[in-house]
């Protein structure tokens, strides 16, 4: 019998990428990203839920993520689930679910105005400009 898991997610990016170096030299990046889910409640008003999922991409892929992926961006991950446990400093046993991804793909406008900013040299002032106009929640 075989047996899978694989995690696919549309949303958007909460905060710019985080990136970091494990002791081996790998880099690890990692960066939240929220789902959104839209339902009528049992009143039948329009309700909406969103869950937040913490995303990690590795090496080659993390570099990608750390040059093209910006704070409200909207992306496509595939990845798979992991969990993983520790001790913190005062010794409290902490769990965290994360997605490890090993595929990303940047969806809408934001993809557009990243690849501008990449391949043009606009100022940095006018790019900012675009980025708060956005009508995304964070």
């Amino acid at each position: 019998m075989a047996y899978m898991n694989k995690v696919m997610l549309i949303g958007n990016v909460g905060h710019d990428p985080e990136v970091r170096m494990t002791t081996t030299g790998t880099k690890k990046v990692s960066f939240s990203l929220a789902t959104s889910q839209k339902y009528k409640d049992s009143a039948g008003e329009y309700k909406e839920k969103t869950q937040w999922h913490n995303i990690v991409f590795w090496g080659k892929l993390g570099d990608l993520v750390e040059r093209m992926v910006l704070k409200g961006s909207s992306l496509f991950i595939e990845g798979e689930v992991t969990y993983r446990k520790w001790e913190d400093q005062n010794g409290v046993s902490k769990t965290i679910t994360e997605i490890n991804g090993n595929n990303f793909q940047i969806l809408g406008a934001k993809a557009n105005e990243q690849k501008r900013d990449q391949n043009q040299s606009s100022s940095q002032d006018d790019y900012n400009s675009v980025v708060e106009d956005d009508d995304l929640p964070f």
